[in-house]
C-alpha cells in the first residue's frame, strides 16, 4: 500500500496496525506536510454495521472536542478504490509508545510515575466528562494510553487514544447500549450493559493496578467482585486505599467523578 494516495491528499508511509475490518496507516498529509494517522473501516468479510456506527460516532465526537492530550481530528472521508472500500478517519500523529508496549518490554514504573500517570488521565477524563452531553471513553486500558518525552522520574507527556468505543451519556440513556470494552478493565455495571462516567475511573484504576503488580487485572484474585491486589504491591497505604476506591465494584462507593478522584 506504500506510495498510494487517498483523497488526493494522504500518501501512505507504512501500515501501523491491522485487525479484522480495520486498517491503520501512517500517512503524509500532502496539503500540510504533516504526519497523520488514517484509520480505515473496510468493506470486507469482517465488516459489521455496528462497527461502522461506532466508527462514525468516534469521528463525530473527535470533531467536537479539543484537548492537547487527545490527537486532533483532521478529516473523515469515504474510500472507493479497487483495493480498498470503506471510510477513513484522519487524526494528527503523535510519536509515542503505548503503555502496553512499555509493560510488555519489561519497563517498570515508580509509584511517583504511576501517580503522575493517574493525574494526567484523570485530567483528560475530567474534560471529557464535563462536555455536554458527557463523553465516556469506555475503553481505558494500557494500549490506549500513549507516553512520550519521559525524563528522569517524570512520566512525560500522556495521551489518550482510540475513541472507537466512546459513548455520550445522552445517547446511552436513550437507546440500548452495545457493550464495548475490554475484559479485566470493565466495571461491573459496564459489563452488565450500563455506562456511567465513573466506569472510566474503574478502568483507569484497573490499569494502574496492572502497572504496579505486573499482572493483568483479569488474572488477579477477586473477592466479592473486588480485585485483590494489596498483597502484591509495595506502596503507601493511602495510595492503596485510593486505588481500592477507584475499582470499587459498587458504583456508589467509587469516587463520584474524575475531579473527585483528582
Amino acid at each position: 500500500m506504500n506510495k498510494k494516495i487517498f483523497a488526493s491528499r494522504y500518501q501512505v508511509i507504512y501500515l501501523l496496525g491491522k485487525r479484522p475490518g480495520f486498517r491503520t496507516l501512517l500517512c503524509s498529509d500532502i496539503k500540510t506536510q504533516q504526519l497523520v494517522v488514517v484509520k480505515f473501516i473496510v468493506w470486507d468479510k469482517d465488516f459489521q454495521w455496528q462497527n461502522l456506527k461506532l466508527f462514525e460516532r468516534e469521528a463525530q465526537v473527535l470533531q467536537n472536542i479539543s484537548h492537547p492530550a487527545i490527537p486532533k481530528y483532521v478529516n473523515y472521508f469515504e474510500v472507493n478504490q479497487p483495493h480498498l472500500k470503506g471510510f477513513a478517519l484522519v487524526q494528527n500523529y503523535i510519536k509515542a509508545v503505548s503503555l502496553e508496549e512499555h509493560l510488555q518490554s519489561g519497563r517498570t514504573f515508580s509509584i511517583e510515575e504511576v501517580k503522575q500517570l493517574a493525574e494526567s488521565v484523570l485530567e483528560i477524563l475530567s474534560y471529557l466528562h464535563s462536555q455536554q452531553p458527557q463523553i465516556i471513553h469506555r475503553d481505558i486500558k494500557p494500549s490506549n494510553i500513549l507516553l512520550t518525552n519521559r525524563s528522569g522520574n517524570n512520566i512525560g507527556d500522556v495521551y489518550l487514544v482510540d475513541f472507537g468505543s466512546v459513548k455520550t451519556l445522552a445517547a446511552a440513556n436513550n437507546q440500548t447500549m452495545t457493550v464495548v470494552g475490554t475484559y479485566g478493565y470493565m466495571s461491573p455495571e459496564h459489563f452488565g450493559g450500563k455506562v456511567i462516567p465513573t466506569s472510566d475511573l474503574y478502568s483507569l484504576g484497573a490499569t494502574l493496578i496492572y502497572i504496579i503488580t505486573g499482572t493483568h487485572p483479569a488474572n488477579l484474585p477477586s473477592k466479592n467482585g473486588r480485585i485483590q491486589f494489596e498483597q502484591l504491591i509495595n506502596c503507601p497505604q493511602e495510595f492503596a486505599s485510593w486505588l481500592k476506591r477507584m475499582v470499587e465494584p459498587v458504583e456508589e462507593l467509587r469516587f463520584s467523578s474524575a475531579k473527585a478522584a483528582l
